[in-house]
């Protein structure tokens, strides 16, 4: 099996399946990152998306001459992407969708596990962990103690494989306890 940084070198010279290959083999990772961002009124897909878009500058960008590891350059560009996405969505006619938060932090609930990427003002700091406050509160009054496990599990990026050795259970249960917890959710924010 070839190198990451390998397979650069034959895409630089116009190898499309090498290509194929980096992307395949770094398709969870940007899943994985995307998962630890969240937009409101955003898509988990169109954070993907723009973590492959990510991905894309840094199998473009990469030098095999620096000191850096292929991967720990691709988790830099990706995240970067996500975060400059985030900021886009930042703007005034996308107001509802300027609330980026990070839930990478979300199994320690504390304290507030959130990383604006936003430049916001000390007032709005403080308005976003109050809120935050209250949609945690919600949350493990909305939801049963395996849902929020399963919630935190999840928002922290592992698979359905990883969580259901952490928590002891099924992958279909953490299927199950996912639909439900959209379904509450849907129904929850239906009625406020």
């Amino acid at each position: 099996m070839q190198t990451d940084e390998e397979l650069i070198e034959l895409i630089k010279n116009g190898d499309d399946k090498a290509e194929n290959e980096l992307f395949g083999r770094y398709k969870d990772l940007v899943v994985k990152i995307s998962r630890g961002f969240f937009i409101v009124g955003g898509d988990l897909e169109d954070l993907i998306q723009e973590g492959m878009i990510g991905l894309y500058k840094a199998i473009r960008g990469y030098s095999s001459h620096k000191e850096t590891a292929f991967k720990t350059f691709a988790v830099i560009c990706i995240k970067h992407q996500i975060q400059t996405a985030i900021k886009r969505a930042n703007t005034f006619k996308n107001r509802p969708l300027s609330d980026a938060v990070s839930f990478a932090s979300f199994e320690k609930l504390d304290y507030l596990p959130m990383e604006l990427v936003l430049d916001s003002t000390p007032a709005e700091r403080i308005i976003n962990k109050e809120n935050f406050e209250i949609l945690k509160q919600k949350l493990k009054n909305l939801l049963s103690e395996k849902e929020f496990a399963v919630l935190k599990q999840y928002l922290q990026g592992y698979s359905y494989k990883e969580i259901a050795k952490h928590l002891g259970i099924s992958e279909k249960s953490i299927d199950n306890s996912l639909t439900r917890i959209k379904a509450k959710l849907r129904e929850s924010l239906n009625k406020g």
